[in-house]
């Protein structure tokens, strides 16, 4: 019985699991990891929480109780929750229109949107609703996050010029910053472009001469991730030295020495309501980008993620955040690289890191008045540029136009209408064209290969097939959209074929029959009788028959269900009757 209890308590709380473990060598691994990712999230913090539109110090809150939260509560040995490109952009698109940014209640807001999505990820958990990410195919959030990248560069490039642009579509955006490019500000556009050269030099270029000089593959990799460190420690000096400040360049600001304060949403119910559908979308985008992370990480060392409990953990996370002052998080694809290649063995490592930016957060912050928001502007855009792939259009149109369609309405619904609505016509969009795929299910004649018990499509193959007998595969699970395509498509082959007595359906990728194709089977089980000719199944699976027994579906059938269809041909075919069709 205390067995039973300790593992479920271990199922919500994972850090029971791994903690009884917890070694002196895993100490000093995620120690280690823990000071690479802390120098790394220091800059990424501030510059995610410039996309966000919020005071830099909210991005280090969002990094600290979050990173513990999910230490306690994730799946995931090596993920690093906090701020992300997409989510901050997200989060700006929400609350910049029921607030002024740089407003108290434009960061109300902000904190509010975090507790929100993390009740919503919270009860998805409890409830095991992580299923509904999948609603998000692969080609969606591909063209997604593609068209969010270059939302969120062109976003950032008024900053790098040191101009006022805006807009919350790329039209709008491009429209603005040409229109405010006469007024650009030399000192602000040196910096901006010089930080986003280097560090894109740092991306290609810096790895391979670490390389030469001796330094091992993950040394160099790890030093070549930390690229925008050196970026805000060279321009903030600079800016210092030549007081940019005095000369127009707009900087970083003084930032609030300390821990992060404790802070309680706020009870508006219109601003719930108001906050309640982005809320949705950024928790489930969210969680397909964690869980994506998460899972490929994890295969790496053949460890196991528990999706429904990332949503806990993800809740948790957005829950601490809202708590201490941040705004949505999740987990993000470049820091838990960097967190799993610096030698994390365990949550703990956040945990760690969050200590670190605790200690930055009370020492470091007036180092940072200086720092120049054109280089945090230059760091975003790096980084978001690496996610976009425009490629998916090129292999989604090679495999599949359904696909393609997707990717490409997903991209230009964002660049044109913003993050909602082309996330939300991602989505539609995939519905329809599953509903309108699955609504036509494939369906093949078959017969046998000769010499075997294999029942194959006799379009494709040379098969053997019996007078008489009509083999119907059907690909594809039984459900309202599609059965009366499939009684449809059962009346006219018999209709074609006078000759038909028996209809065989065989079902080896039925997995499901609902109520309406239920009543579907029936009626082409009454036709079928009218006609004189019997109604047969074949190969039905365990749970689906499981089902129909519970009908009196099976009592009024005017035939057998077969075990294979082998079986249902041997016992139906008159002695050398077979023949053979050819192949077509």
């Amino acid at each position: 019985m205390q067995a039973a209890k300790n593992g479920g308590w271990r199922r919500y709380f994972p850090v029971l699991d791994w903690g009884r473990d917890y070694d002196r060598e895993a100490l000093g691994d995620d120690v280690v990891a823990a000071v690479i990712v802390t120098i790394m999230l220091i800059p990424q913090s501030l510059a995610y929480a410039l996309l966000a539109g919020l005071p830099p110090e909210m991005g280090l809150y969002a990094s600290i109780l979050p990173l513990v939260a999910y230490a306690v509560f994730g799946t995931s040995r090596a993920l690093a929750v906090g701020p992300v490109a997409v989510v901050s952009l997200m989060t700006a698109t929400a609350i910049g229109r029921i607030a002024e940014q740089g407003s108290a209640d434009y960061a109300t807001a902000a904190i509010l949107l975090a507790f929100m999505s993390g009740l919503l990820l919270l009860a998805m958990g409890l409830l095991r609703l992580g299923f509904l990410a999948n609603l998000l195919s692969h080609p969606v959030v591909s063209g997604f996050i593609t068209a969010s990248g270059i939302l969120i560069a062109a976003s950032q490039l008024r900053h790098v010029f040191g101009v006022s642009a805006g807009g919350h579509n790329l039209p709008e955006l491009l429209t603005s910053l040409v229109s405010a490019l006469p007024d650009l500000h030399p000192a602000t556009a040196a910096i901006g472009i010089a930080s986003a050269g280097f560090l894109f030099w740092v991306r290609k270029g810096l790895k391979p001469i670490l390389l030469r000089s001796g330094l091992g593959p993950r040394a160099a990799d790890i030093v070549a991730k930390t690229g925008p460190v050196f970026a805000v420690a060279v321009t903030t000096l600079v800016a210092w030295l030549l007081d940019l400040g005095s000369a127009g360049v707009a900087l970083v600001g003084s930032v609030p020495q300390g821990l992060p304060p404790l802070t309680t949403p706020v009870l508006d119910p219109d601003l719930w309501l108001a906050l309640a559908g982005p809320a949705a979308l950024i928790s489930i985008v969210g969680f397909v980008e964690s869980v994506s992370v998460a899972q490929t990480l994890a295969a790496r060392k053949r460890q196991h993620i528990v999706p429904d409990q990332e949503l806990i953990g993800l809740g948790a996370a957005n829950i601490a955040a809202s708590v201490s002052g941040g705004y949505p998080v999740t987990g993000g694809f470049a820091r838990s690289v960097v967190n799993f290649d610096a030698g994390a063995r365990t949550p703990a490592a956040g945990a760690f890191a969050a200590a670190g930016l605790a200690l930055a957060t009370v020492f470091l912050t007036p180092l940072l008045f200086y720092l120049p928001q054109a280089t945090l502007a230059a760091t975003i855009i790096v980084a978001v540029l690496s996610l976009v792939d425009l490629s998916v259009l090129r292999k989604s149109w090679s495999y599949s136009r359904a696909d393609f369609a997707a990717v490409a309405v997903t991209i230009a619904a964002t660049l044109l209408s913003g993050v909602e609505v082309g996330i939300s016509a991602g989505v539609v969009l995939s519905v329809l064209i599953h509903l309108y795929r699955t609504s036509r299910p494939h369906t093949a004649v078959v017969g046998r290969v000769p010499g075997t018990e294999h029942y194959r499509n006799i379009c494709r193959h040379a098969v053997e097939t019996s007078p008489g007998i009509l083999s119907l595969r059907v690909d594809e699970s039984l459900y309202f959209a599609n059965a009366r395509f499939l009684e449809d498509r059962v009346y006219d082959l018999v209709s074609r074929s006078p000759e038909i007595r028996h209809v065989v359906l065989m079902c080896p990728a039925v997995n499901h029959i609902d109520m309406s194709a239920l009543e579907s089977l029936e009626a082409i089980n009454r036709r079928l009788a009218d006609m004189e000719v019997t109604l047969h199944l074949s190969e039905v699976k365990g749970p689906v028959m499981d089902r129909l027994e519970r009908t009196d579906f099976l009592d009024h059938m005017s035939g057998e269900v077969f075990l294979s269809q082998h079986q249902a041909i041997s016992r139906l075919a008159k002695p050398g009757s077979g023949q053979t069709a050819p192949a077509q």
